[in-house]
C-alpha cells in the first residue's frame, strides 16, 4: 500500500479544455514518452501542426525529456483535442514547478480558449449563411 501512496503523489494531474474536448493529463518523472488514450501521441495526432499545438508547453519551458505523460481526451474533433491537451499539459506544469507559470502565462497557454461552435439560427441554412437574396 505504501507503494500506491509514493506512485500517486509523484505524478501531477491536470485537466485542459477546449471547444468541446475535455483532456486529463497525467505527468510522471520520465524519459519523454506521450500517451494519448493508450496509443502513441504521433500515432493519435496524425499531423504535424497538432503535435506541435499539443507540445508547445514544453517547447516553451524544454522540460520535454523531463516528463512522461499520460492522456485521457474525449469530445470534439482532433483539433480541439489537440488544443485541450496543450492546455492540461500547461497546467500540469505550472503545478509541477511555479517557475513556469510566467512564461507560460505570457504565450496564452493556461488561458482557456473560449471560442466555441456559433449555433445555427431558424431561417439560416448555418449560424450565420442565409440562403441567396431574390428580388423577384
Amino acid at each position: 500500500m505504501a507503494e500506491k501512496k509514493t506512485k500517486q503523489a509523484s505524478q501531477i494531474i491536470a485537466t485542459g479544455r477546449r471547444k468541446k474536448s475535455i483532456a486529463r493529463v497525467r505527468l510522471l518523472p520520465g524519459t519523454g514518452k506521450y500517451t494519448v488514450n493508450g496509443r502513441e501521441m504521433g500515432e493519435y495526432l496524425q499531423r504535424d501542426t497538432l503535435l506541435l499545438v499539443a507540445k508547445q508547453p514544453f517547447e516553451l519551458t524544454n522540460t520535454g525529456d523531463k516528463y512522461d505523460v499520460i492522456v485521457r481526451v474525449v469530445g470534439g474533433g482532433v483539433s480541439g483535442q489537440a488544443g485541450a491537451i496543450c492546455h492540461g499539459i500547461a497546467r500540469a506544469l505550472v503545478k509541477a514547478s511555479e517557475t513556469y507559470k510566467k512564461e507560460l502565462k505570457d504565450a496564452g497557454l493556461l488561458t482557456r480558449d473560449p471560442r466555441m461552435k456559433e449555433r445555427k439560427k431558424y431561417g439560416l441554412k448555418k449560424a450565420r449563411k442565409a440562403s441567396q437574396f431574390s428580388k423577384r
